[in-house]
């Protein structure tokens, strides 16, 4: 989890959170389903947005992430695909929500080794509960 910069002494924590589309819509709206916080006993969310496969793997590689949230939709590179690539090649890889194009479609999620999975079109309440599940886990460890 990471620390949001301040001056006061005691700072609020904010997850940052990585939004992979091509599409900037897609981006749009998964930061609407979720605002600030997907749920009042978690910390506000910091959005880092990006539209290509190869800047997702470079933020990533960077480190200083709490979660993914990758558009199984996007072109050229879904975000499945990149899951598994993610999963595969970085170290300590932030958990990741995968965005699929139907609800049919979640087994294929198992295939990236997502840690969950929500549906297109984006519903804010599946959305919402999705994401706060995948981060109160990785808290959990993260205190453990």
């Amino acid at each position: 989890m990471q620390q949001q910069s301040s001056s006061s002494p005691a700072a609020e924590p904010v997850l940052r959170v990585l939004v992979y589309s091509d599409d900037r819509q897609v981006r749009a709206a998964v930061r609407r389903a979720l605002g600030k916080r997907p749920a009042a006993d978690l910390p506000e969310l910091e959005y880092v947005e990006v539209a290509t496969e190869p800047m997702v793997i470079r933020t990533v590689d960077a480190g200083g992430l709490d979660l993914l949230i990758l558009d199984g939709e996007a072109t050229p590179a879904g975000g499945m695909g990149v899951c598994r690539q993610v999963k595969d090649e970085i170290h300590r890889c932030p958990p990741v929500v995968v965005l699929v194009g139907r609800p049919q479609d979640a087994w294929l999620a198992t295939w990236s080794r997502a840690d969950g999975v929500a549906a297109h079109p984006i519903d804010p309440i599946r959305l919402a509960h999705v994401v706060a599940d995948v981060l109160r886990r990785r808290l959990a460890v993260a205190t453990a």
